[in-house]
């Protein structure tokens, strides 16, 4: 796969506590969050555990995505066990796996996966926060989620309890589809057909043209966007 990525702390935050991995076939973004610089704390733990678990491996499936996700919990409640300063940290995690036309995916949090094919951008992962709870219920349309006062209110994340629900699934890939991995500091000011011009455009960076978007919109969040197509 082709893989590109970026990441800026945004227009505000002094802090970028979003974390990014890419590889030849493993890709993953996380968006910590926590006072006192924990966000980041936890998104680096994670991205760290997950490569170490990951690397080397004979076989990986979305089980083994899903433990490695479970093992970063474990590393982050201990570390806030640890330090006071880290109690409530946490992460979102959104991590996939390509093994040759077929992608496994593991997933906590309001980060997401995409498929871009043939015009289409599709969302893969479930937001496991307040507002996109709203929505399922039909409490709320989408467009209301947007300016929703809780909208970064997240139901789940990795390290903020001992027993974690995780998220994981496999599709088949075609060739020519373009898989985005985002934090929500993209996705709360670039809309579907920003997103979709940025991944229909073969001739540009489609990561860091997202970043550079919003960075233009003045994204109040940190930002980060991972791109890899599969073009076997």
């Amino acid at each position: 796969m082709r893989i590109f990525q970026d990441t800026d702390a945004g227009s505000v935050r002094e802090t970028n506590e979003d974390a990014l991995f890419a590889s030849e076939n493993i890709l993953l973004v996380a968006d910590g969050m926590g006072g006192h610089a924990a966000g980041e704390v936890a998104s680096s733990l994670l991205t760290e555990t997950i490569k170490s678990y990951l690397t080397d491996r004979d076989f990986i499936d979305e089980s083994v995505l899903k433990d490695s996700i479970l093992l970063a919990n474990e590393v982050i409640l201990r570390k806030a066990n640890e330090k006071p300063e880290y109690y409530g940290m946490g992460t979102t995690a959104t991590l996939a796996y390509a093994d040759k036309n077929i992608l496994y995916y593991a997933h906590v949090g309001d980060s997401r996966l995409y498929v871009f094919r043939n015009g289409n951008l599709n969302q893969i992962t479930e937001d496991h926060s307040y507002v996109a709870k709203l929505v399922k219920e039909g409490v709320i349309t989408e467009e209301e989620a947007l300016h929703h006062p809780k909208k970064n209110y997240i139901l789940r994340a990795v390290g903020t309890e001992k027993k974690l629900e995780v998220d994981t699934g496999k599709l088949e890939l075609l060739r020519g589809d373009k898989l985005l991995l985002t934090t929500d500091g993209i996705t709360n000011v670039l809309d579907k057909e920003n997103i979709i011009k940025m991944l229909s455009n073969d001739d540009i960076n489609p990561a860091e043209m997202m970043v550079k978007l919003a960075l233009k919109m003045v994204a109040r969040d940190n930002i980060t966007a991972v791109v890899a197509i599969y073009d076997e």
